[in-house]
């Protein structure tokens, strides 16, 4: 699964390595990586590819899920189309509560009681993962794990995780890709290990 999902990223631009001419952040990091998983749910076969391997995923790693989460804003499609396939209640996490109405910060099923998955896009240092997790905790969910699409494997995020005593899993990685572009011919080795270099790099801050 993780070579295959690896060379959808690469064939659609998702994710793309670029050590010779790096990308710039939101955050202000020059790296030699850029992803952007929302490329996925504007291809039909990529989409749908991933929302399969998700769902076998979960299958496997969460057979008793009763609830799908996504977190907001590009978990949400996914767990959309995840729920659909397993026929189950999907809901979403906000970043933060609604200033308004009855502010909430689960949209759609409750999941009070209930056991749910969260679905992830992009797990890098697991932050944004976690905030997600306590606030469906705090609403009542028996949070089973944590499933993205790709992780860039940087040690603190599986820290992070140990910490809260949650797992989480990805259907892809960045050694996974950077495998499949080296059989590719897109990365010499090198590149490779510039791309590995700056892991540690955010490893380390």
């Amino acid at each position: 699964m993780e070579t295959r999902v690896a060379e959808i990223l690469l064939d659609i631009n998702a994710v793309e390595l670029s050590p010779e001419a790096p990308f710039t952040w939101s955050s202000g990091i020059v790296s030699p990586i850029y992803c952007d998983n929302r490329k996925i749910i504007g291809d039909v076969g990529a989409r749908s590819e991933i929302a399969d391997a998700f769902a076998e995923m979960i299958k496997v790693q969460a057979p008793d899920a009763e609830i799908i989460a996504g977190t907001s804003t590009a978990g949400i499609p996914h767990a959309a189309f995840i729920s659909e396939r397993l026929g189950l209640p999907m809901c979403y996490v906000r970043g933060s509560r609604k200033k308004h109405g009855k502010g909430n910060q689960i949209e759609g099923a409750s999941v009070d009681g209930k056991k749910v998955v969260l679905i992830e896009d992009l797990i890098s240092t697991g932050g944004s993962s976690l905030e997600a997790a306590e606030a469906l905790k705090e609403n009542g969910a028996d949070l089973l794990t944590v499933i993205a699409i790709f992780t860039y494997g940087i040690p603190r995020a599986d820290e992070a995780f140990k910490d809260t005593g949650l797992s989480y899993h990805t259907l892809s990685t960045l050694d996974a890709l950077i495998d499949v572009s080296m059989d590719r011919g897109a990365i010499d080795e090198k590149q490779k290990e510039t791309i590995l270099q700056f892991r540690q790099k955010l490893s380390q801050k």
